[in-house]
């Protein structure tokens, strides 16, 4: 099945969007340890987008890790090899293993260690559908007349340890002379008249040419027809290329993209480069990608309401990955983890504690819904698995909220910008990380990053305690314990005792399962809360229920329905007054067409605890579509006015429902 955005199934949470982009994030032979290190592309590839069709010669220079008797590449399965040339231009056999999307070719005389050739591939194809991709079922290459998209991810020219090996290049694209062709690096651009070099419509094209001279991963191209939108505000050289059904959301993307990049720039400091292309990718493809120079946004993400979260996360990718990238599939948290943190910290700067202390509970469920393994053993997981992608992103994410709040906000932010900029252009470790964090913070933090990284689960507090006046006008005193299940646990974590007076706060050691606690206060205690402003991932009701609608999420998008519907169920089970949950099980019976379930769930989703609010507003518009499909117009009608009656637009549902006022909603016919 297609991985994808649907608009009749609303829109996906932050944490299953940066699951699903686990897809694309990892390499698909990631148990097989580089053999080889590609040091530079010239790739010289043509576009004929009516036919779907692409040819390119593509020269690849490399080096040795280790003798060499057969060097192995990676390449989209939709791509037939006609011809692979060694350096001296002689023919060279190749093998097609399309079980891994690979190309093994035999180097006949070898390459000892150390040592560096080139091989030269000829090939074509067809990329058109998600039929021979190499992550099955998700399509990360399209050539087409509106837009084509080559991903890197969708390994459209031979590659070699991806997302972990940088490169350089030199990318020359051939298309028809009307289209657009954005890529990373310098530019040029070359017109072709149909009788020097034409396509296959005998009409003039235009080459060009991306040149990226700093080692990265500048291997996505997108080409199509675009509108334009520049700014060179706080010294950017910002384009903004949309489609012209959202020109005119361009300049507010705009702005917001020179506010979040300057942003960055003052936790992190200057960037590979001052260069950022914005660019529109369709909507049958992964949420956001990024590369060099370029932060895409799927269309159906691209709303009024500008999604300046998805968009500060790619952007944020031009430090982490782009500029610091990591040593080992192990080490992957510091590019995924990294970015989805700074989006969380542009929000809280945008958005003030509020919007962080959202962004963290979407985080926190993101991380304890596959906390299978250790962080530290990403590698041993499945590379196409949800499993690994929570933690990489998420957990990875929670560490460093963690870690700001034991090294104190002055010495946190130095040590992300000495990280930054030491590994500039660079590959780094865990252990690299650790060193800087641990000179700031003065001491050895050990105890810190084997409980986050080298452990799973996360504690569950519970607080006990017994309040004592002190006699006139003297206070009170409370004595307490914090209780939890880790007993290796080991956390500073804030206390929060409101009074009849002021509120006081006190930061204690929780250390193992029961931690005793004085506190002293001059009004009489109401409420003790343990770490009220979430500095640590812990784990509650909540969060389980939550987890259960983010795995079931997953599996719906990846059409596993009853696996989906069996998650949804225990987060009922956890709470039966779960509107989220009533509403994901109305979705299920909606995709199976059992459409009397289907209503009932969505009325309890309306009569549910209304958290968040838009269920309210779709699971009217779901009911009128029921209605509609039913053959009861005017009940279906009831139902939109409703919708428009909350005043909720979340996810465009006005819009939504005024079309369906207009015209009944149709039940799509199958597709076969």
């Amino acid at each position: 099945m297609q991985i994808r955005l649907r608009r009749d199934q609303s829109v996906l949470s932050s944490s299953l969007v940066l699951l699903l982009l686990a897809f694309v994030a990892i390499p698909s032979s990631a148990a097989e340890k580089a053999h080889l290190r590609v040091d530079d592309y010239q790739i010289e590839a043509e576009l004929t987008p009516h036919l779907h069709q692409i040819s390119a010669r593509v020269k690849v220079k490399f080096t040795a890790l280790q003798d060499l008797s057969v060097a192995v590449f990676e390449l989209h399965n939709g791509l037939r090899v006609t011809r692979v040339l060694d350096a001296n231009n002689q023919p060279l056999s190749a093998e097609r293993v399309t079980q891994d999307s690979t190309v093994r070719v035999p180097l006949p005389a070898g390459l000892p260690k150390d040592a560096s050739t080139t091989l030269i591939f000829e090939y074509e194809g067809q990329l058109e559908t998600a039929d021979d991709s190499p992550v099955p079922g998700l399509k990360l290459a399209y050539i087409g007349d509106d837009t084509s998209y080559l991903l890197y991810a969708g390994r459209w020219f031979p590659v070699s340890g991806y997302g972990l090996n940088r490169f350089t290049s030199t990318i020359s694209v051939t298309v028809p002379a009307h289209m657009l062709v954005i890529g990373s690096g310098k530019s040029t651009v070359t017109d072709n008249p149909a009788s020097k070099k034409p396509n296959t419509n005998g009409l003039p094209t235009k080459t060009f040419t991306f040149v990226y001279a700093k080692a990265s991963f500048p291997g996505t191209i997108v080409a199509g027809i675009f509108q334009e939108y520049k700014s060179d505000e706080a010294g950017m050289d910002l384009h903004v290329f949309f489609k012209p059904a959202h020109q005119s959301l361009a300049p507010e993307y705009t702005t917001t993209a020179v506010q979040e990049f300057t942003y960055f720039i003052t936790l992190y400091g200057t960037p590979l480069s001052q260069k950022l292309n914005v660019v529109e990718l369709p909507g049958d493809t992964v949420p956001y990608a990024w590369a060099p120079e370029i932060a895409g946004l799927a269309g159906p993400s691209i709303t009024e309401k500008t999604n300046y979260r998805l968009l500060a996360n790619a952007i944020a990718h031009q430090w982490w990955g782009v500029s610091v990238s990591p040593a080992s599939k192990d080490d992957w948290w510091l590019t995924d983890g990294f970015s989805r943190y700074s989006e969380a910290m542009y929000v809280e700067n945008a958005a003030g504690a509020a919007g962080l202390e959202e962004a963290v509970k979407d985080m926190s469920v993101g991380a304890l819904a596959y906390d299978t393994v250790p962080l530290s053993s990403a590698s041993k997981l499945d590379p196409f698995s949800t499993e690994f992608q929570s933690l990489v992103t998420d957990k990875g994410a929670m560490i460093l909220h963690m870690l700001r709040w034991v090294l104190g906000e002055d010495k946190y932010l130095k040590t992300m910008r000495e990280f930054a900029e030491t590994y500039a252009g660079k590959s780094a470790s865990m252990d690299d990380f650790r060193a800087i964090a641990e000179k700031h913070y003065g001491e050895q933090l050990t105890w810190f990053f084997s409980q986050w990284l080298d452990s799973t689960g996360a504690p569950e507090f519970k607080v006990k305690y017994t309040t004592y006046r002190l006699g006139s006008n003297k206070g009170f005193r409370v004595t307490g314990e914090i209780s939890q299940d880790l007993d290796l646990f080991r956390m500073p974590v804030d206390l929060r005792i409101d009074t009849d007076g002021k509120t006081e706060d006190k930061r204690i050691e929780v250390v193992g399962t029961n931690s005793p606690f004085t506190v002293e206060t001059f009004g009489r205690p109401r409420r003790i809360a343990v770490d009220p402003d979430h500095r640590v991932l812990t784990n509650s009701s909540d969060v389980k229920l939550r987890s259960s609608i983010l795995r079931g999420q997953a599996m719906q998008q990846q059409g596993d329905l009853s696996g989906a519907l069996a998650e949804f169920n225990k987060a009922l089970d956890l709470n039966k007054n779960s509107s989220l949950a009533h509403y994901r099980i109305a979705e299920i019976f909606f995709l199976q067409r059992n459409y009397q379930s289907s209503a009932n769930s969505y009325r309890s989703s309306i009569n549910g605890n209304g958290d968040p609010r838009w269920t309210e507003v779709w699971s009217h518009i779901q009911l009128g579509k029921i209605f509609d499909i039913t053959g009861q117009r005017e009940r279906a009608i009831n139902e939109y006015r409703q919708a428009i009656q909350t005043n909720d637009d979340t996810f465009a549902a006005l819009e939504e429902a005024r079309k369906y006022l207009q015209k009944a909603f149709e039940r799509p016919k199958n597709k076969e």
